[in-house]
């Protein structure tokens, strides 16, 4: 029996994987339109003079040929940064673009999760999946690996975050310049979603030029940069105010929170927020969304205590903490982000062998304490100790015939 392939289902984990090139276009075709616009009014201000000079008749037939020639000029200039601009970046992106969306082409000509291309389509895309969970985690020289391994580099965000690690390393030196250019690149995104960094960014800016008791300084600073958000910001602006009249060795709790180092940390945070918004990118782990699927599906109280837990459960995997509980690690750590999964019919795993209990292997409970075990670990346990059995987690023993039979319904 196959299983159609769900296309829909696998796209909803595409979303970024499609929207990062695009935006990265953007940037490509706005940084054109600018060159455009700039050049072409320049040409439109020349055409303006000669049509004007030769109106009023004093045009001189060298002065327009120098104005042609100036105008020409332009135009080739401008036609020279349109092809560096599109070989540069507008053509590497536009590839980069052909060949994702191809990759996503490839599953809707599938019928069947037998296929084989789809094996080596999920094989690729766990792949991906790996590369984004090392970059994400700082393992860049990791995953650049894996995608020159895999033959995946047009596939996998190696540049986006780059760009994120380049942003909050410098974050992290207390400087704000390479995240306030990220911001100027993308302003008109970041307004159309009213973002808030640019102000935060400002904001701590001027911090630093109080902290370093820069008074004149983050006054002119104040009048450029700040007092422009008054509109949104009228509350946050008058409290910073303030910060001229305190040091940053205050006791002031209000002025104590704006001098707080602290702060950067947030604006890392605020940072990573921010550029994921804009490509779409979800702020966990593409593997780990595509795991919590299906540790909700296993998911069950008894995976965190330590007398019901199972080796073979993913939800289980844990080490053992104090008291009786369970300290999740690995896929069990991930597994507390998802709720328990509902299942209508139960399914009864014995303790001892770790196999399901049904009708050809049904339970068998302990007379005294009601203990299940399997048949087959009680009949196994039996031939080894003349008929008696034990149980294992209370040393109860009795003979293997006393056992009572637990129909499963």
């Amino acid at each position: 029996m196959t299983s159609k392939v769900d296309v829909e289902g696998a796209f909803l984990f595409e979303q970024s994987f499609a929207r990062v090139p695009y935006e990265n276009y953007r940037k490509v075709f706005r940084s054109s339109q600018k060159n455009i616009e700039r050049e072409f009014g320049a040409i439109q201000s020349a055409v303006d003079d000669v049509s004007s000079t030769l109106k009023t008749g004093t045009a001189k037939k060298e002065d327009i040929a120098s104005a042609i020639d100036g105008m020409i000029g332009r135009a080739e200039t401008l036609k020279r940064k349109l092809s560096d601009l599109h070989e540069s970046a507008g053509k590497p992106t536009q590839d980069v673009i052909r060949e994702r969306l191809q990759h996503m082409a490839t599953i809707e000509n599938l019928d069947s999760t037998a296929d084989s291309e789809y094996s080596k389509w999920a094989d690729k895309r766990l792949d991906r999946w790996l590369v984004d969970w090392c970059l994400r985690h700082g393992k860049e020289k990791t995953a650049k690996q894996i995608a020159r391994e895999k033959d995946i580099e047009v596939l996998v965000d190696l540049d986006l975050f780059s760009d994120i690690r380049r942003i909050e390393s410098a974050l992290s030196e207390h400087s704000c310049t390479e995240a306030l250019a990220w911001c100027s690149e993308n302003k008109a995104s970041l307004r159309k979603v009213k973002n808030t960094l640019e102000f935060d960014l400002r904001l701590q800016e001027y911090i630093e030029l109080c902290r370093s008791n820069k008074q004149h300084e983050a006054i002119l600073y104040q009048r450029k940069h700040l007092i422009s958000w008054q509109e949104t910001h009228l509350v946050q602006i008058q409290q910073a105010c303030g910060l001229l009249a305190f040091s940053a060795g205050t006791t002031c709790r209000p002025y104590m929170r704006l001098y707080d180092p602290s702060r950067w940390t947030s604006l890392i945070k605020l940072f990573r927020r921010s550029i994921y918004m804009l490509n779409t990118l979800p702020s966990e782990p593409l593997l780990n969304l595509a795991l919590y699927a299906g540790l909700a599906s296993l998911k069950l109280p008894a995976c965190y205590d330590h007398s019901t837990k199972n080796v073979d459960c993913p939800v289980c995997d844990g080490e053992t903490g104090s008291g009786s509980g369970i300290q999740g690690m690995g896929l069990g750590k991930l597994a507390e982000e998802v709720p328990s999964s509902y299942h209508a019919n139960s399914t009864i795993v014995c303790y001892i062998t770790k196999k399901i209990m049904d009708a050809d292997n049904m339970p068998m409970a302990f007379p005294s304490n009601g203990y299940v075990y399997s048949r087959e670990a009680m009949e196994e346990m039996a031939t080894r100790n003349n008929g008696v059995v034990t149980c294992p987690r209370t040393g109860i023993s009795c003979p293997f015939t006393e056992l009572r039979k637990v129909f499963i319904s």
